[in-house]
This record gives structure tokens, C-alpha cells and sequence, in this order.
């Protein structure tokens, strides 16, 4: 009797054999693959200069709108205050007491009091023309100033230059009190003698 395990054994070993063939690897010498570095330091200093270019236009614009706020700002400035010098210039034109007198140094007259019509077509008031003699005085009278406050104006008389031959009689006349004084005190010194 014949057992069918061996021949199972040899065919198994067999096809053991063949897949440690296909299996087999077979060492390949390694290849040292760098990259080449000029290409990165080319993109990493073009990354930086962009950077820094960037940067310095991003800080220029922001200095330039800077100057420009600063410039509106003071323009701003001085449109209010004409804005404000207009206003108050305005409001002296308004002033009721100016147009007033305005309209007196062109020689208009005011109306006087009123005058009234009712519905039964009276009058109501007494009318009268409008003329210089009636017209009401508009301004204020002049005030006087109270003694204090309007003192006596005080006068300096400036004394005449002296002449040349003025100055040196003064100059001759000191110089002759000098010596004056000299000998008073000279005389003053000396030992009274007897």
C-alpha cells in the first residue's frame, strides 16, 4: 500500500521552494539621493526678501496715511474754527440793534406804534405817517466816563540838549569844584602852625 503523504510532502515542498525564489530579494546598494540645495536656499531667500519688501512697503503706506490723517485732521481744525468765525459773524449781522442802525444811516424811519384794523373795518390806534421828526432813537446815549476812571493827562517837558559850549562850562565848573575840594582838604591835614 502505497501512502499518498509523501508525495504530498514533495510537492508542497516543491512549491516552497518556488515562492522562495519569486520571494527571494536581492539587496540593491543604496543610493544616497540628496536634493539639491541650491533651489531650497534660492525659495527660502526669495520667501525672506519678499517678506522684508512687504513689510517695508506695509510700513510706508502706513506712514504716508499717517501724514495724510495728520493733514486732514488740521484742515479739519481749520474749517471749525472758520466755521465758527463765520457763525459769530453772522450772529452780529442778526443783531437786531445794527440792522437798525443800518437802516437809520440809510435814512429809513420806523413805522411808529401800529395800527390796527378790526373786521367791522375800524381802526383800531392812531396812525401817523412815517418821517424823521416821530422816529425813535435807537442808540443809547453816550456814557461819561466817572472822574477816576478819566484822569487829567499828565505832561513831560523834556529838557533842551545842552550845546557844546554849555557842556564844557559844566565840565569846567566840576573841575574847578574838584581842585576846590582838594585844597579844603589839604589845608584840613596840615598841622595848624603858630
Amino acid at each position: 500500500m502505497s501512502t499518498p503523504l509523501p508525495h504530498n510532502r514533495v510537492r508542497v515542498q516543491r512549491i516552497a521552494e518556488a515562492a522562495v525564489e519569486r520571494a527571494r530579494l536581492t539587496v540593491v546598494p543604496r543610493v544616497r539621493a540628496r536634493a539639491p540645495r541650491v533651489p531650497f536656499v534660492t525659495l527660502v531667500s526669495l520667501l525672506l526678501l519678499g517678506g522684508v519688501v512687504g513689510l517695508l512697503m506695509f510700513n510706508t503706506t502706513m506712514q504716508q496715511n499717517a501724514f495724510a490723517a495728520t493733514s486732514l485732521e488740521k484742515q479739519a481744525t481749520d474749517l471749525t474754527s472758520r466755521e465758527q468765525t463765520l457763525q459769530m459773524e453772522l450772529e452780529d449781522l442778526r443783531n437786531p440793534q445794527l440792522v437798525a442802525e443800518k437802516a437809520q444811516k440809510l435814512g429809513m424811519v420806523d413805522g411808529g406804534p401800529p395800527a390796527f384794523l378790526g373786521l367791522d373795518g375800524r381802526v383800531h390806534g392812531v396812525t401817523a405817517p412815517a418821517t424823521l421828526a416821530n422816529r425813535l432813537n435807537i442808540l443809547p446815549p453816550a456814557v461819561k466816563k466817572p472822574a477816576v476812571l478819566d484822569p487829567k493827562p499828565i505832561v513831560v517837558f523834556e529838557q533842551p540838549k545842552q550845546t557844546a559850549a554849555e557842556k564844557r562850562a559844566e565840565r569846567n565848573a566840576r573841575l574847578e569844584a574838584r581842585r576846590a575840594a582838594r585844597e579844603l582838604a589839604k589845608q584840613q591835614q596840615r598841622p595848624a602852625r603858630r
